[in-house]
This record gives structure tokens, C-alpha cells and sequence, in this order.
């Protein structure tokens, strides 16, 4: 009989299979703010998919792991990596059930996942003065983008109050305000660094 984790990973191994061949962009948290990333250290792609993220750390100079349930979105990775000549740790691991270990890494990227019994492990495992950029769906959206379901939209300014201990770098939410078809929507994202 199989498993809940073994169809998560059939779920979304078969939605990484029929990705097509243009590689995704990094989170527009991480593009636009990749400034600020350290000149060294440690960093993670947290349920990464296809690895955008992992590949933008591994040519800003960071020691990258990049970890996801799917193996047909890590071999994305590989491939995308392999092309790049950069030196990315995978790993095939389900994070919910084994999230990272207490201050292990220097950053965190999490785009398009959420999780928020993790919330918890993501910001202890991020060393001190450590960055986390998160970007995820929000509840009032103006397209069908992302999720359905409730359990995996942000309700209004619930990223910034997840990490409302730490300091706030950038935070963007816009929710259904204003001209709904332009600037940054569906989505919040945060720049936070650790105290």
C-alpha cells in the first residue's frame, strides 16, 4: 500500500516530468535582492523543484543544497547544473518530515511552499545574521495561480508576522489592491535577516 509520502513524490515527480525544457527564473524575492546575499557561506533551496533558486546562490559563490521530495525535479537540477559547471548538493528528501537541523545554514530560500508547522525549523536553522527569502501564495489572489487550497495560502501580512522577531529587509503583499492587473500579485514575499 503506498505510502502518503509515496504519492507526494509520484505527485510530483509527474509534474516535474512534464516540465517543459525553458528553466524556471529564481523567486523575484531572490532576483531582486540577490545584492545582499553574503560573499560566502552556507545556503539551502528548501523545496526547491527545478532548483532556480539553488542555481542563482550557486553563481552568487554559496556552498548550496538544494532538497526536494521529487527526484524528477532534482534531475532537472542536475542537468540545469551540470550545464552550468556549478557545484550544487542534492538532495531527495521529504522536508516535512526531516526539516533542517538548528543553525546550519547561512541562507534560506523558500519559494512556492508552505508548510507552517516548519516555520519553526527554517528559522532555527538559519545562523545567526542569517538570510531568509521566502516567497509564497496569498489567500486573495487576482488569477488562479498556485494552490487552492487554504492550507497552503498566506492570509494578509501572515509572512511578515511569522517573522515579525527578526529584521525585516523587504516585505511585498499587494494583494487585491489598487490596478489588479499590474504590479506584484498572488504572491507575498519577505527579505528577513536573523537577530
Amino acid at each position: 500500500m503506498a505510502t502518503l509520502n509515496d504519492k507526494a513524490k509520484k505527485k510530483w515527480d509527474e509534474n516535474y516530468a512534464s516540465c517543459l525544457s525553458n528553466y524556471p527564473s529564481p523567486a523575484e524575492v531572490l532576483c531582486i535582492n540577490q545584492h545582499l546575499l553574503p560573499k560566502q557561506g552556507t545556503a539551502l533551496d528548501l523545496a526547491c523543484g527545478r532548483g532556480a533558486n539553488a542555481i542563482c546562490l550557486a553563481e552568487n559563490g554559496l556552498s548550496v543544497s538544494a532538497w526536494d521530495i521529487s527526484a524528477s525535479a532534482l534531475k532537472h537540477l542536475s542537468d540545469e547544473a551540470l550545464k552550468k559547471n556549478l557545484k550544487i548538493k542534492f538532495e531527495s528528501r521529504n522536508i516535512s518530515d526531516e526539516p533542517p537541523a538548528p543553525d546550519s545554514f547561512n541562507v534560506i530560500t523558500v519559494s512556492h511552499f508552505l508548510d507552517r508547522g516548519l516555520i519553526d525549523d527554517i528559522k532555527n536553522a538559519i545562523k545567526k545574521e542569517g538570510l531568509i527569502f521566502y516567497q509564497t501564495f496569498i489567500i486573495s489572489k487576482v488569477n488562479d495561480t498556485g494552490p487552492s487550497n487554504p492550507d497552503y495560502l498566506l492570509e494578509k501580512n501572515e509572512l511578515l508576522n511569522l517573522f515579525n522577531d527578526w529584521n525585516i529587509i523587504y516585505y511585498r503583499e499587494e494583494g487585491t489592491i489598487g490596478k489588479i492587473d499590474e504590479g506584484f500579485r498572488d504572491q507575498a514575499m519577505l527579505l528577513a535577516q536573523k537577530s
